[in-house]
């Protein structure tokens, strides 16, 4: 599940460089111990030296080359050490040791050292006293190139941190040393603390204290040399007596001489730039108990409680009590405990469990921190493995992600790996295809949730959050929001017991105009959590979006039409949307979508936009209309480009070409797949009330005429599941013969359409009644536009150039032309319709009434698929025939 790369191994990194210094003979086991990670990544760590002595060392992982800063002539024990930022000063702890002969032993129980050492030169006892001392350098962020003040934290076992200020000067050009080091100033920073926690990536310092309750409070250190409490907690921690028999220090180093008994409470805390804080604790686990943990999320105002139920198994009376381990990935909280789970804690969207991974068994076991590891963590999130010497970086592992999607597994792990790799992994094209694959060999929705409703809706939520942090809570993340009822599978794990709880009011310290960075976005992120709790269903549904269009299609479908002004607005929110969509790479395309006007999806598209801006103003107006129209527009684009983006790596799959397009020949079996596919993403979007490209539903249908029998299709499009669009009809007319089964299906699609496109859709057909029925609609209108003209210019026949010989037919022709210019032609798109053509068209009726054109079986066979409109015709000629 985690994968953990090395950064730094001291067998690798160290031990030759030592080597090639000292005399293996003179030294024994060469055993490297790591000290202490500073936050430029500088590892700091003593050896054995030649002998008797101890030294410490720095290696820098920018250059990967040892430097030795201090030698002790004696061997001593080191449990705290730091270097500053300018490599000009040393701070030790040394701690009494009473193993062996010959060592060096403080009178006190722990001797606190300042050493200057460039060069090496003097060296000031800070503290002598008789509790351990932690000592951390502080490594401000400056413009300065040049720095001659140092800033040290001196932590105290007796519950009290000092911050040190030391000057510093050069002498003779090089030597730089402490000015006054007899007087150092120092202040208090923290006091009365059962608990501290260092941070030296954000240069913060956390601690929990406990006068009436207890209160995680912080400290942040800015580069002036100044620092203030900007933040207090009040916590509720239940059974945890423990936690103040003795103060524990998290993040200043590790301590190889330290008692590794550890019965008490394990806490940390985690921040992100994005303004979201974990506080983070365990109690003890022993191997006959359930392992307990907490989560708090304190940018969320709640805490969650797990209870894990462990295997009762065989082990010995002395096994030690262990703690889960807690490791940050941002969007993450991991908590591992060796050889039992593994469970990834979702610290954004924690309004359900389906959201969180757990894992056990060997699912969740990690080799590089099996049972036995002494494992901490230090600076820029990565992991110290004690003993061995190595340290680690941690990213989630996408291919163990992706086995989780397999069929065998629970959906609730399905559900947690996909929103995972789309959410957290995203954007990487290599993770994205192998989704989009996963997802077009199991296209069938899954019983508790649908897979293609959640890549849309999880990608597109990525997309918009990077876009703007204020999105988190009001646009959809998830497709289960949708459902009516949550399913069992995706509201408990098994084995699992969490119990929720609202957190104490945190305090942010200081007026909110004052504050900057972390803390500014962390005051606005509890602003709008208070906010949001305190309104009716703050995130975007789409179901709102159907409530609208239903009514829209109702009043298109009524003579009360939507006014004016509202198609207005709709039109231009689509033509706002569509100039937003990726067409320039249009001739690299393959698959033929924003091709044509689908006046449906554009509504749709229109729609979508109008609700969702007008949620976003409701809850978003500090943003103001300008990026709230910004935010909405793209986030429809997105959403038409996702989908288009999806049918390209499908069809580039299955390896399709443009003879997809032609409807005359039979589908094979990949077409089919594709039309599957693409069925199920008009299903899942339809059931979100989501638009699609234009074109999209021109292309489903001639792939849906090709790959189903003819009676299916029609079931389709009878249950309004395909859509008959002038672009598919007309190209099913053009390009289809006439053969039975073609004309037969001709006559089907044209009764199914509504009466203005059967009328335009007929005059592409070549056939012999859709050419009557154009004669005669044309006629009709004609006769009916102009009906003044005078009897004598129509009997005038000296200047008729028609037949001669037919005077019905003639004197029907020359009305017609004398009237032509006159009424508008209701079928002027069409070249061929004139007096000429309603002249042969007549002519070729009056054979087939005769009996020499069309046998009369064909008709009566057709009379039931044609529009009713014409079906007396038809049915007097096959009477008439017969």
């Amino acid at each position: 599940m985690l994968r953990l790369n090395p950064v730094f191994d001291t067998q690798k990194d160290v031990v030759s460089s030592i080597l090639a210094k000292e005399e293996r003979a003179n030294i024994g086991v060469l055993e490297p111990r790591i000290l202490s990670v500073e936050r430029d990544g500088g590892v700091v760590y003593s050896w054995k030296g030649a002998s008797g002595t101890t030294r410490i060392g720095k290696y820098d992982p920018h250059s990967t080359e040892n430097k030795l800063l201090y030698t002790f002539d004696k061997q001593v024990c080191v449990s705290s050490c730091s270097l500053n930022k300018e490599e000009t000063l040393l701070a030790v702890s040394l701690s009494q040791c009473t193993q062996g002969e010959g060592r060096f032993k403080p009178v006190s129980k722990c001797l606190t050292l300042l050493i200057e050492i460039h060069p090496i030169n003097n060296t000031k006892v800070l503290k002598a006293v008789d509790c351990k001392v932690k000592v951390q350098f502080l490594y401000p962020k400056t413009c300065r190139t040049t720095v001659l003040e140092s800033h040290l934290l001196l932590a105290a076992e007796d519950g009290y941190v000092d911050q040190y200020h030391i000057t510093l000067t050069r002498q003779e050009g090089y030597r730089v040393v402490m000015q006054n080091p007899e007087r150092l100033s120092k202040e208090r920073v923290a006091e009365d603390f059962s608990w501290v926690q260092w941070d030296s990536d954000t240069q913060r310092l956390f601690y929990l204290t406990a006068r009436e309750k207890h209160t995680l409070k912080c400290v942040q250190f800015y580069p002036d040399r100044n620092f203030e409490t900007v933040f207090e907690l009040p916590l509720e921690m239940h059974n945890v007596s423990s936690v103040t028999s003795s103060v524990r220090f998290v993040n200043f180093g590790y301590d190889h001489y330290q008692n590794m008994k550890d019965e008490g409470l394990r806490l940390e805390v985690f921040t992100s730039p994005t303004g979201t804080m974990c506080v983070c604790y365990s109690h003890p686990v022993h191997w006959h108990k359930d392992a307990t943990y907490t989560i708090a999320f304190v940018h969320r105002g709640c805490s969650k409680t797990f209870t894990v139920s462990l295997e009762k198994g065989c082990a010995p009376a002395n096994l030690p009590t262990v703690h889960p381990i807690f490791i940050h990935l941002d969007y993450y909280i991991v908590v591992y405990l060796a050889d039992h789970f593994l469970h990834l804690i979702n610290c954004r969207q924690q309004d359900l469990l389906c959201y969180s991974l757990f894992l056990s068994g060997a699912d969740g076991h990690i080799e590089a921190l099996g049972t036995g590891r002494e494992v901490v963590r230090v600076s820029g999130s990565r992991l110290l493995d004690v003993r061995a010497g190595r340290m680690y970086t941690m990213e989630l592992n996408p291919d163990f992600l992706l086995e989780l999607l397999s069929s065998g597994r629970p959906e609730a792990q399905r559900l947690a790996a996909l929103h995972c790799m789309l959410v957290y992994l995203q954007p990487n094209s290599v993770i994205e295809l192998k989704i989009i694959n996963w997802i077009s060999e199991n296209v069938m929705s899954f019983d508790a949730f649908d897979q293609i409703q959640e890549f849309i809706l999880a990608t597109l939520y990525r997309i918009s959050y990077q876009q703007c942090v204020s999105l988190d809570k009001l646009l959809p993340y998830s497709c289960v929001f949708e459902k009516k009822e949550l399913p069992v599978a995706l509201t408990a794990i098994p084995g699992v017991k969490c119990t929720p709880e609202l957190l104490c009011q945190a305090v942010i310290k200081g007026k909110p105009k004052s504050l900057q960075g972390y803390w500014e976005e962390l005051h606005h992120v509890l602003d709008k959590m208070r906010y949001f709790e305190a309104v009716p269903s703050p995130r975007f549904r789409t179901s709102q979006i159907k409530e609208d269009w239903d009514k829209f299609q109702a009043a298109m479908n009524s003579e009360k039409k939507k006014s004016p002004r509202c198609q207005r607005q709709i039109e231009e929110n689509t033509k706002k949307v569509l100039s937003m969509v990726d067409t320039w790479r249009l001739d690299k395309r393959v698959v033929p979508l924003f091709q044509e006007e689908d006046q449906q999806q554009r509504v749709l598209v229109g729609l979508m936009v109008d609700k969702l801006r007008e949620h976003l103003h409701t809850h978003l107006q500090r943003l103001g209309k300008k990026k709230i129209d910004s935010l909405v527009v793209d986030y429809a684009a997105k959403l038409l480009e996702l989908v288009w983006h999806v049918l390209e790596l499908m069809w580039q799959k299955l390896k399709l070409g443009p003879w997809v397009l032609c409807i005359k020949q039979q589908g094979s079996s990949e077409e089919w797949a594709m039309f599957h596919a693409m069925f199920r993403i008009l299903e899942a979007t339809k059931g979100l009330s989501l638009p699609l490209p234009p074109g999209y539903s021109t292309l489903l249908s001639v792939l849906g005429v090709r790959c189903l029998p003819q009676h299916t299709f029609l079931q389709y499009v009878d249950h309004g599941l395909l859509q008959l669009t002038e672009p598919f009809v007309s190209r099913l007319m053009t390009d289809l013969d006439n053969s039975d089964a073609n004309e037969q299906l001709k006559f089907s699609i044209l009764k199914r359409l509504p009466e203005h496109m059967e009328q335009k859709m007929s005059q592409q057909w070549d056939h012999p009644i859709t050419s009557a029925c154009i004669s005669r609609e044309y006629v009709k209108t004609l006769l009916e536009k102009n009906t003044e003209n005078t009897d004598s210019e129509l009997l005038d026949y000296s200047k008729s150039c028609f037949y001669p010989d037919f005077l019905p037919l003639n004197y029907l022709t020359k009305i017609l032309s004398n009237r032509e210019e006159q009424a508008q032609n209701p079928f002027e798109e069409q070249e061929n319709v004139d007096v000429r053509f309603v002249e042969e068209m007549a002519l070729k009726q009056t054979q087939i009434k005769l009996g020499f054109e069309l046998n009369s079986g064909r008709l009566l066979k057709n009379l039931s698929e044609f529009p009713a409109c014409h079906q007396e015709e038809l049915h007097y000629s096959a009477k008439r025939r017969n």
